[in-house]
């Protein structure tokens, strides 16, 4: 029997602080949202609205992604950067004809509106944060919402846009292939309604996926200096022939005359002992510094891993040491 509402074990502190880490087996909460069964409380996340008749070229013209001709409940992934290139905000965007709707980690909400509103001047848009009266719920579908559905965004990873590129391997082949999952936005008030149905799957159980997906999250494989090219982002939230926007020197100098500095690696650590390294945790090459592990999971089939940020000139088969514990790796962006 899956796990209820009462049985929930609730993070208390982290990114996901406030919703359930697991409801009593996060391994076989893991098995029903790859089967397409659970649902997961992300009700934590921030949600920002966007109205106005300009709403989406000026979007367009803050963002790394084209967002000027977006289709009412088409998703996409957008990156607002710094102005040397660094990753400030991962946008999960999607669109209902009158209002973009923008899923963000709540810890970077605030900032965000403070950011589109100093950026508005004269255009005709009204940023609002309506995480007091929306919800999100995340569950293992890849299909965009239809009319009569609350509306959904559909993460892309790791499909490749038409003009992107992928630093690591073809789609068909990457390990996040098959990957399907997408953030229903739902009335707060709707968000206990639309779980009680269901099997109940905590944050634990999508991290587990997540991290087997190879798939990054903002402020966990992010830090101040990530350019995306780092974690691979150019395949999924970079669009490479559209208008100027801030930071977009750095994603064309890098991708067209070099390497980025450091890349997202997948670990599967030594799971002998009986504790794993910490988030946060140096990884070594010998006596070398070389990264540091950005999540640490256990997974019901490939036991514990890790994703990390290395340096890319880090030998790909070479045996890292994590806090005492071995780690091979999986390359994700190729060195």
């Amino acid at each position: 029997m899956s796990g209820t509402a009462a049985d929930a074990v609730m993070s208390a502190e982290g990114l996901d602080a406030g919703v359930a880490a697991h409801y009593g087996d996060p391994l076989k909460e893991q098995r029903l949202l790859l089967e397409g069964l659970a649902v997961v409380d992300l009700s934590h996340r921030g949600v920002v609205t966007v109205t106005g008749p300009d709403r989406l070229t000026w979007l367009n013209s803050l963002s790394s992604q084209k967002l000027d001709d977006l289709a009412p409940r088409r998703s996409v992934e957008a990156l607002l950067l710094s102005p040397h290139g660094h990753v400030e905000h991962d946008l999960h965007v999607v669109d209902d004809g009158t209002t973009t709707w923008l899923v963000v980690e709540a810890a970077t909400t605030a900032d965000l509106v403070t950011y589109l509103n100093r950026m508005r001047f004269m255009l005709r848009v009204e940023v609002a944060d309506v995480s007091a009266g929306w919800a999100v719920l995340g569950e293992p579908v890849g299909r965009e919402s239809v009319e009569g559905e609350p509306l959904a965004w559909v993460d892309p990873w790791p499909r490749t846009g038409p003009l992107s590129v992928a630093y690591g391997s073809p789609d068909a082949e990457h390990p996040g292939h098959g990957w399907a999952w997408r953030e229903v936005i739902v009335p707060r008030s709707d968000l206990a309604a639309a779980m009680s149905d269901r099997p109940l799957a905590g944050t634990w159980a999508l991290e587990a996926l997540r991290v087997a997906a190879g798939r990054p999250r903002h402020l966990r494989e992010t830090d101040h200096r990530t350019i995306p090219h780092e974690l691979d982002l150019l395949r999924t939230a970079v669009h490479l022939q559209k208008g100027c926007y801030r930071g977009q020197e750095t994603i064309a100098r890098v991708h067209n005359l070099g390497r980025p500095p450091r890349r997202i690696v997948l670990l599967h650590l030594d799971g002998s002992g009986h504790t794993l390294p910490a988030e946060g945790d140096e990884l070594r090459n010998g006596e070398r510094v070389v990264g540091r592990l950005t999540t640490v999971v256990r997974h019901h089939e490939l036991g514990p891993i890790a994703l990390a940020v290395i340096k890319r000139n880090t030998p790909a088969d070479a045996v890292l040491d994590a806090g005492g514990v071995a780690a091979s790796q999986d390359v994700l962006v190729t060195p």
